[in-house]
C-alpha cells in the first residue's frame, strides 16, 4: 500500500492510553463531556484496529473465490469505521448531553479533568502532526481538500480526520468545562458532549461518503480516460477507442476495460498483436492499472457506444 502505518499506530497507542484516563478523570468527577471523550477515544482505538485489519486483509493474494484480489476489503472496513464514528462516537455522545442538559449533576473535582484534557491534548496533537506528515507525502501539490476527495486510500484521510476531530473536539470540553466551573452553569458540561456529538456525526457523514464511492466502484478520472484514449488510438491497428469503464479493487490497484474499433483489413492474429501492444503501453504508463481488457468492435458499433444515453 502507498501509505504507511506509522500514522495508524500512533494514533492507536494514543487513543487506547488517553481512553483510559479519561473514563477514570470522568467517573471521579461525575462529567458527562468527559465520558464522552472518552467514548471517542475508544471508539477511535476500535477504528485504528479495523483499519490494520481492512490492510491486512486487502494484502491477501487472489485466488479462485477472488480472482481480483481482497483489496475492496479497506473499502469496507472504512465504511464500518465511519458507522461507528456516528453510532458509537457520535451517537452515544449526543444522547450523554441531551441527558446532562436536562438533568444536570453538580460537577466533581475538575483538577483531573484538566490535566487528563492538556495531556491528551499534547498526545492526541502528536498523532494529528504525524497523521498530517503522512498524508503530505502522497497529496503532492494539491490542496488538503482536493487530495482527500481524490484520495483512493481511505487509511490516509480517515485518520487524519478522527486525530483533527479528536483535537477540536478536546478544546470544545476545554472550553466548556472552565466556563461551567467559572460560571457555575452544570449543563454547560452537557453542552461540551452534545457540541462533540454532533462534531463526530459531521466527521462521519463526510468519511462515509468518501468510503462509499470507493467501495460502489469509483473509476479514474477524466483526464486519465483521455490520456489511455490517446494511448491506443495512436496505434497504427487502431481507428478508435471509444468507451472505457475502470474501478479501483484498490487504493493501488485499478481494473480497466476498452472498447477499441481496429481496422477492418487485420487478421485475427494483428488484432492480438496490437492488443498486447495496447495493453503494454497503458501498464507501462499507468503502474495502478494492473489488468488491462481489451473488446476489439467493428467502427459502426463503436458509433453506436457513442450515442448510447
Amino acid at each position: 500500500m502507498a501509505t504507511s502505518n506509522k500514522s495508524i499506530y500512533s494514533a492507536l497507542a494514543a487513543n487506547l492510553l488517553i481512553a483510559v484516563t479519561k473514563f477514570t478523570a470522568g467517573a471521579f468527577s461525575n462529567s458527562a463531556a468527559m465520558i464522552s471523550e472518552g467514548i471517542h477515544s475508544m471508539v477511535d482505538t476500535i477504528n485504528q484496529i479495523l483499519l490494520l485489519f481492512g490492510l491486512k486483509r486487502s494484502r491477501k493474494p487472489a485466488d479462485s473465490l477472488r480472482p481480483f484480489g481482497y483489496g475492496k476489503e479497506l473499502y469496507f472496513y472504512s465504511f464500518i469505521v465511519s458507522i461507528l464514528i456516528f453510532g458509537l462516537g457520535g451517537g452515544i455522545s449526543i444522547y450523554q448531553g441531551i441527558i446532562h442538559i436536562i438533568h444536570p449533576e453538580p460537577l466533581g473535582n475538575p483538577t483531573w479533568n484538566y490535566v487528563v484534557l492538556a495531556l491528551s491534548v499534547v498526545f492526541e496533537g502528536t498523532s494529528l502532526v504525524i497523521a498530517a506528515k503522512e498524508f503530505n507525502k502522497v497529496r503532492g501539490t494539491d490542496s488538503w481538500w482536493e487530495a482527500i476527495k481524490r484520495s483512493k486510500d481511505p487509511s490516509n484521510f480517515l485518520v487524519l480526520f478522527e486525530d483533527g476531530a479528536a483535537v477540536l473536539g478536546l478544546f470544545i470540553v476545554m472550553i466548556c468545562m472552565s466556563v461551567s466551573h467559572h460560571l457555575n452553569i452544570p449543563q454547560l458540561d452537557g453542552v461540551a458532549s452534545l457540541l462533540v456529538g454532533l462534531l463526530l456525526v459531521g466527521v462521519s457523514l463526510i468519511l462515509a461518503r468518501e468510503s462509499r464511492s470507493l467501495l460502489m466502484g469509483e473509476g479514474i478520472s477524466d483526464i486519465s480516460k483521455n490520456k489511455i484514449t490517446a494511448l491506443a488510438e495512436k496505434d497504427p491497428a487502431v481507428l478508435k477507442a471509444s468507451h472505457i469503464l475502470s474501478t479501483y479493487q484498490s487504493p493501488e490497484e485499478v481494473i480497466l476495460m476498452l472498447i477499441v474499433a481496429f481496422k477492418e483489413n487485420l487478421d485475427t492474429a494483428e488484432i492480438n498483436e496490437a492488443i498486447e501492444r495496447i495493453r503494454t503501453d497503458i501498464k507501462k504508463e499507468f503502474h495502478l492499472i494492473r489488468f488491462v481488457i481489451i473488446q476489439p468492435e467493428t467502427y459502426a458499433h463503436s458509433l453506436n457506444y457513442n450515442l448510447l444515453p
